[in-house]
C-alpha cells in the first residue's frame, strides 16, 4: 500500500516520502493507479515508473531501470526531476613510446619515439613534427675532485721550455739543523714547467693541494710554500707566508740567512738558487735539447 506525502508524491514508506523526504503524518492511502500499457516519456511518467511501478526504460538513453531507482545507472538521468546528465569532456590521449597516438583533429597518428617525453597531442599540431632539441645540462660527476683554482693557468708563451731542478742540499741541511734525517744526495729531480705559474709545496689530498713542484719528502716545506711565475722570458718567486720562509741566493753568494718578504715577487737571475724547507734547493733554467 502506498501513501501520499504533503507535496503529493506517492511513497511506499509511511514515515517519510521516498521522493522528497518530507515527513508523512497520518496521510490517507493513495488509490492504486490503474495499469497502463506503456510508461509515458514525460518526467512525471518516468518518475512514477522508476519509483513505484515495475521496471522501465530510461527516457534519455533507453537503458533498463530498476523499480524504485532515482537515477539511470548508465547515463545518470534523474527520474525525479527529468534533468539530463552533463556531457563528459573527452580525455586527451596519453602518448606511449613506440605506439601511435591518434590525434583528436583527425590527423594521421604520430609515433612517439622511445625515450621521448609522453605529452598529449596539442590541438592543431602537425603530425610527426619534431620538437627542437634541448641543451643537455652537464653536471659534474659526484665525488670528482675540484681544483684549487676554477680558472686554468695559462701556458708559457714562446717556444722556450723551462725546467726546475729540485736538489737535496747537504750544506743547507747543516745550516737548518732539522730533526729529520737527511735523505740520500743524488741527481736532482727534474720538473718541467709548462704553465706561467707553478706552486712549490707539499701535496695534501684532504685540502686538495697538488703543487707542480712537489717537495713532499721535505717536512720543512709548507703545503703552499711559494709560487714561481714567468712572462716567458723572466721568472719570479713569491713566498706564500710559509712557516720557514723562502730564501734566494745569487750565483757565487754564500747560503742566505734572511728570507724574502712574504707576498712580494723577487726576480730570479740566471743561476739563482731558491732554498725552502730543511734541505731543498731549486734552480729554474731553460731545458737542454732532448732533456724533456
Amino acid at each position: 500500500m502506498s501513501v501520499l506525502c504533503p507535496d503529493g508524491h506517492r511513497s511506499q514508506a509511511t514515515d517519510y516520502c521516498d521522493v522528497c523526504g518530507a515527513p508523512i503524518a497520518h496521510a490517507p492511502a493513495a488509490p492504486t493507479a490503474p495499469p497502463t500499457s506503456a510508461p509515458t516519456a514525460t518526467s512525471t511518467g518516468a518518475s512514477t515508473g522508476a519509483s513505484g511501478g515495475a521496471a522501465t526504460a530510461c527516457p534519455h538513453c533507453g537503458s533498463p531501470a530498476a523499480a524504485g531507482a532515482l537515477f539511470c545507472e548508465n547515463c545518470g538521468y534523474d527520474f525525479t526531476t527529468g534533468a539530463t546528465p552533463s556531457p563528459i569532456p573527452p580525455v586527451a590521449p596519453v602518448a606511449v613510446p613506440g605506439e601511435p597516438v591518434e590525434s583528436t583533429t583527425g590527423a594521421a597518428p604520430a609515433v612517439v619515439a622511445a625515450g621521448a617525453p609522453a605529452t598529449p597531442d596539442p590541438v592543431g599540431a602537425v603530425a610527426g613534427a619534431a620538437e627542437p632539441p634541448r641543451a643537455a645540462a652537464e653536471d659534474p660527476a659526484p665525488g670528482a675532485p675540484q681544483e684549487a683554482s676554477a680558472l686554468p693557468t695559462p701556458t708559457i708563451p714562446g717556444g722556450e721550455v723551462w725546467v726546475a731542478e729540485v736538489w737535496v742540499d747537504p750544506d743547507w741541511y747543516a745550516l737548518q739543523t732539522p730533526e729529520d734525517p737527511l735523505p740520500s744526495v743524488g741527481l736532482p729531480q727534474l720538473v718541467t714547467l709548462r704553465t706561467r705559474s707553478a706552486l712549490v709545496g707539499r701535496p695534501s689530498v684532504s685540502r686538495n693541494i697538488h703543487p707542480q713542484v712537489d717537495c713532499g719528502s721535505d717536512s720543512g716545506v709548507s703545503r703552499r710554500h711559494c709560487q714561481l711565475s714567468t712572462d716567458g722570458q723572466r721568472w719570479w718567486v713569491e713566498d706564500l707566508q710559509s712557516s720557514n720562509g723562502t730564501h734566494v741566493a745569487r750565483v757565487g753568494d754564500p747560503l742566505p740567512t734572511t728570507p724574502i718578504p712574504p707576498g712580494q715577487r723577487v726576480e730570479l737571475q740566471d743561476g739563482d738558487r731558491v732554498y725552502v724547507g730543511a734541505w731543498t734547493r731549486i734552480v729554474v733554467r731553460e731545458a737542454l735539447p732532448g732533456e724533456v
